[in-house]
Parts: C-alpha cells; structure tokens; sequence
C-alpha cells in the first residue's frame, strides 16, 4: 500500500524518491521498510499488473498506478482503516494515506474499525473473567484488553479530529488525496532524524 499510494500521490516516481519519502517517514521502523525491499515490490507489483514503467531517462526508471493498481491500492487502504490488526504498520500506513478518501468515507471505516476495537476488548475482558487456570495467561488477555481499549480511544479521537474539519481530505482544497498532487509537497530530505 505505501508504494502504491506514493506513486498515486506523485503520479509518476522513481525508485529513490519512493525511497526517500518512506524512510523520512520512519517507515523503516514501524513497517521494516528497506531500500531492497521498495525495488522488490517495484518489481512485483509492475509484474502484477499494478504499475506501468517508464524509462525514457537511461538508468531510472519511473513507475505510474494503473487501473487495477488505483483498485487494489484503494482496496488496502480501506482494509487497513476498517479493519485492527496485530501489525501496526497496516495502521499506519493507512494514516500516511489516509487523505486518499473523502472525509465521509474515512469516517465510516474508522467507525467500523472502533467497532471491532469495542469487541476484541469486550471479548478479551470475557476472557479474562472466566479464566481460572493457568491464572498467569489472563496478562496475555488484559494486555489484549487494554491495547483494545486503548486503540478505540485513539479512534475515538481521529473520528472527532476528522469531523472537526482536521487534514484536509480528498476532493477538498489543499488535500494531496488526489493523484498527482504530490510535486507540490516538500517531504524533508532523509534521514530527518
């Protein structure tokens, strides 16, 4: 989903751009981004059909979204917003191209996702409450419990920021939701930190 969405938002970008822009992101942290692995996935998703390449300038090559890349790219970032999972990388990368959708749109799913949120904590309290033995393992539900709750509250909290106006979204003024509405964007240069 991030090389998807980052070709999407500049509409065309080679390698080292993508590159950099994730890697300023921290994306090698918090999704084990590596320079290797943006190649690979160039590669694969151009072989599935997703992005097209372009090499008009001898030694780099440019990739641009198909039709079937702009699907399954907005597919992904629905699943991710809707949908918890234990990965954290889903998450944000659905956050770092969370203006790809209208506002309505990702307030429908974040509420669909605190949904499920309320009833992996409900279900893992139940848990908790009815173990007896090994009376060790109810950690492993109250840790469940509270990243639950904990995640619930947080989308509680983008919810209310969205419906306050918060990012502007796609089809809104100054939102870089649209593709190609990246060359504007001034992404620090890497590493920022």
């Amino acid at each position: 989903m991030l090389v998807l969405g980052i070709v999407r938002g500049y509409g065309r970008a080679h390698g080292y751009r993508i590159g950099n822009d994730l890697l300023s992101w921290g994306a090698d942290e918090w999704a084990n981004v590596k320079w290797g692995s943006i190649y690979h996935a160039l590669h694969t998703l151009t072989e599935r059909g997703l992005l097209r390449d372009h090499n008009e300038v001898a030694g780099r090559t440019e990739y641009e979204l198909t039709e079937r890349g702009e699907a399954e790219y907005m597919k992904l970032l629905r699943e991710a917003l809707r949908r918890p999972q234990p990965r954290p990388d889903f998450l944000g990368a659905a956050l770092a191209m969370l203006p790809s959708l209208p506002r309505a749109e990702a307030i429908a799913l974040l509420r669909q996702r605190l949904e499920a949120l309320e009833e992996q904590r409900e279900k893992a309290q139940a848990q908790v409450d009815a173990l007896v033995d090994p009376p060790h393992v109810r950690e492993l539900f109250g840790l469940w419990e509270s990243q639950a709750a904990g995640g619930a509250e947080w989308t509680r909290g983008l919810i209310a920021r969205l419906e306050g106006g918060a990012y502007p979204m796609a089809g809104e003024p100054g939102s870089p939701g649209k593709p190609g509405s990246w060359e504007s964007l001034k992404f620090p240069p890497y590493p920022p930190r």
